[in-house]
């Protein structure tokens, strides 16, 4: 909605008698119109010695606070709705004629006859204050436009109240507005923006919140006796306020009265001011939620919160954080974002299937289309919501310390990120899936898909780790890991290496590439390093070159993290930002720019090519360009029934179990992990997490054609 707002401040008044604004009044207004000259002197005596030529005129458009809406991918499917004032825009047309009837019996008979300032009805309520009678305000609708307006446009607290202070100054400087406005601006166009500004109590402002809340329905529905209420209410929403005890007779009374001034104002006929008058008075409201808590189904929730994340990290919507949440709340915007209902859907059947939302366990699941970075899926076995700190339902941390002290768990209610990191989450050690960065690593530096290492059980490597670890060479201060299973021994290459998981040869493969190239790889495929010791060794050249566990996936990742770097392969080594955004519309039907895919070039086509070609080993698909000789999870491919590639993914003691599928449409990663206890002592089965994943792709890819990988160099 546009209004006005001073383009100059206030200029100073210069000293003038009161007789000369009573004439600059009178001559501004009908000639015919009967000017009680006393009255006006004194009002303009009780403003003070200045110029009422001097009061500023002018008003320049502003918008004022609008509700921001956000819908999935679809454009149709509301998830949320965030605001500071409920108030959403209508034109005129489509506000009924019983509410604009009612608005003008209400608070302004003379609207239509008046150049926007009622000259004898300012001078009867001075008389009448100024003798002691019940207050009288005598403001036009138009000039009431303006004091919104003014209010709204504040640019600090103390401008806010300077505007609506009951003043003979603020009088004054109103009525000036209110003679501009009414020269620049027909009746109707002052109307619909008084109707879409005026507050109607219990949180909704304008015409079709006021609508919303107290009847359920657009304003151009609304009947005589809903109209009649709701211009009641403008004068004072708290005291007519139907919902309460004290309120509801006198919102009965006023809306009864109103109907009495429309019979007289001949809007409507007394049979049907009879009628309406015995229309039964709602005592209920229908606000809408606000915010990410509100959503219209829960599990969206997360994706939600997502969302507003991104938007508080954009500098396209403010300088601070600040900024840019009163832009969100305020700014009137149509958010399309890229939430996929099916995926999402799907995602959370069946997470739902095999984990329910008290296990302290988190089953999370994050889906992200290649070559754009949109997300389209985030679901977790959680509810998101906070939890009553009153009457607490969140069980016990499961770390015995922190449980100790009385603290709870995130389980089932949690508004952290959990799936996508953020705050104190930094993410989770998510095992082998990191040995994709290896082999890409490997590639870009001469190594072939047949690069072949034989392997044992065990491995003595180069690296230098405290003697004491579990993880060192007995006797020596080198790392040594060791293969999940002693059967892992042999000569591998990168599509058998890859597809049966072997530590041993990613390791020593790493320790040939140099494992600074290979967390190099992870930056620019989107591994963001949250907790402080991963970023130290990951920004330390030299502490990068030491880190030989980094292959086996020892730093935290969440499942969006991995979900993009694998759609990094599939979108042919072009790494796309995360993105929330489908497109967002702003309140005028500008496009927003922001959101919109991201990408650089992280690694060749070719390159992304042949580790996805390896990449299909692991999860029970076939590779173009080699053999792959077995897999980690091989009821994936049957499942999906698409190409597919991915890799399964454990941490020591099973702490952690992971697996992320991909297509060209969509790649999903996800992971069962403990979000509040790092050091529990469950063990991950990949029997909830996998099947999780891969029949989440296959719903989502049921009914998509077939469409084969590229091979390098086509």
């Amino acid at each position: 909605m546009s209004f006005w707002t001073r383009k100059r401040d206030r200029s100073f008044f210069a000293n003038t008698g009161s007789l000369v604004i009573c004439g600059l009044l009178a001559g501004v207004v009908v000639a015919a119109a009967s000017f009680p000259a006393v009255a006006m002197s004194g009002l303009a005596a009780k403003a003070g010695s200045r110029g009422f030529a001097e009061l500023p005129t002018e008003l320049e458009h502003q918008s004022a606070p609008q509700v921001t809406r956000i819908f999935a991918s679809d454009g149709k499917t509301q998830i949320a709705v965030m605001y500071d004032e409920f108030r959403s825009d209508v034109p005129l047309k489509d506000i009924s004629k019983n509410m604009q009837n009612a608005i003008v019996a209400a608070e302004d008979h003379q609207f239509y006859e008046h150049n926007g300032v009622d000259l004898k009805g300012v001078a009867r309520a001075f008389v009448n204050n100024k003798n002691g009678g019940a207050k009288q305000g005598a403001s036009t609708l138009t000039m009431q436009a303006v004091r919104m307006m003014l209010a709204y446009s504040a640019k600090t607290p103390q401008e806010a109240i300077d505007a609506t202070k009951d003043t003979p100054e603020r009088k004054l400087s109103e009525m000036k507005y209110a003679l501009q406005l009414e020269k620049e601006l027909t009746k109707q166009q002052i109307l619909e923006r008084y109707l879409n500004m005026a507050p109607f109590g219990n949180g909704a402002y304008g015409v079709y919140a006021g609508s919303q809340v107290y009847f359920g329905k657009k304003p151009k529905d609304l009947t005589v006796a809903e109209a009649a209420l709701l211009a009641g209410m403008v004068k004072a929403p708290t005291s007519f306020d139907p919902t309460t005890p004290s309120g509801y007779p006198q919102a009965l009374d006023r809306r009864n009265y109103i109907i009495d001034n429309m019979v007289d104002l001949k809007y409507i006929s007394p049979e049907e001011g009879t009628k309406a008058k015995a229309a039964k008075l709602g005592r209920t409201t229908n606000r809408p939620g606000n915010g990410c808590v509100s959503v219209a189904k829960n599990n969206w929730g997360f994706f939600c919160d997502y969302f507003y994340r991104w938007w508080l990290s954009q500098k396209e919507f403010g300088e601070t954080t600040y900024d840019r949440e009163r832009q969100l709340k305020s700014g009137g915007y149509r958010v399309v974002t890229s939430l996929d209902v099916d995926a999402q859907a799907a995602a959370r059947k069946e997470i739902t299937r095999r984990i329910n939302d008290t296990n302290r366990n988190a089953l999370l699941l994050a889906g992200i289309e290649p070559g754009t970075g949109r997300v389209r899926t985030l679901a977790a076995n959680r509810k998101f919501k906070l939890d009553n700190p009153e009457h607490p339902k969140n069980r016990l941390n499961s770390n015995p310390e922190l449980a100790a002290k009385g603290i709870r768990g995130t389980y089932p209610y949690t508004t952290n990120p959990i799936i996508t990191g953020g705050g104190d989450i930094v993410g989770y050690q998510a095992g082998s899936v990191f040995k994709m960065l290896t082999m890409v690593a490997a590639l870009e530096n001469g190594f072939g898909l047949d690069h072949q290492i034989t392997s044992g059980s065990t491995y003595k490597s180069g690296y230098i780790i405290d003697p004491s670890s579990d993880a060192a060479c007995p006797g020596t201060h080198f790392y040594c890991p060791s293969n999940a299973s002693k059967d892992e021994q042999g000569t591998f290459n990168m599509w058998t290496g890859f597809g049966k998981s072997v530590n041993t040869y990613f390791v020593p493969l790493q320790e040939q590439v140099g494992a600074e190239k290979v967390v190099d790889v992870a930056k620019r495929f989107g591994v963001q390093f949250r907790a402080k010791s991963d970023a130290d060794m990951a920004n330390n050249p030299d502490a990068a070159h030491q880190w030989g566990a980094f292959t086996l996936g020892v730093s935290a990742s969440t499942p969006l993290d991995i979900a993009n770097a694998y759609a990094t392969l599939a979108g042919d080594g072009m790494y796309c930002k995360p993105t929330p955004i489908q497109r967002i519309t702003s309140a005028d039907g500008t496009k927003v720019k922001a959101g919109q895919p991201e990408c650089t070039r992280a690694t060749s086509k070719d390159v992304a090519r042949k580790a996805l070609d390896a990449a299909r080993c692991p999860v029970g698909d076939h590779a173009q360009l080699g053999n792959c000789g077995g897999a980690t999870e091989p009821d994936a491919h049957p499942a999906v029934g698409h190409p597919i590639f991915g890799k399964t993914g454990t941490t020591d003691a099973d702490k952690t179990a992971a697996l992320v599928v991909g297509t060209q449409s969509l790649v999903i990663a996800g992971y069962l992990v403990n979000p509040d206890w790092a050091g529990h002592y469950d063990r991950m089965s990949h029997g909830i997490v996998n099947p999780a994943v891969y029949e989440t792709m296959a719903d989502f890819m049921e009914g998509k054609p077939q469409e084969e990988f590229k091979k390098p160099g086509e």
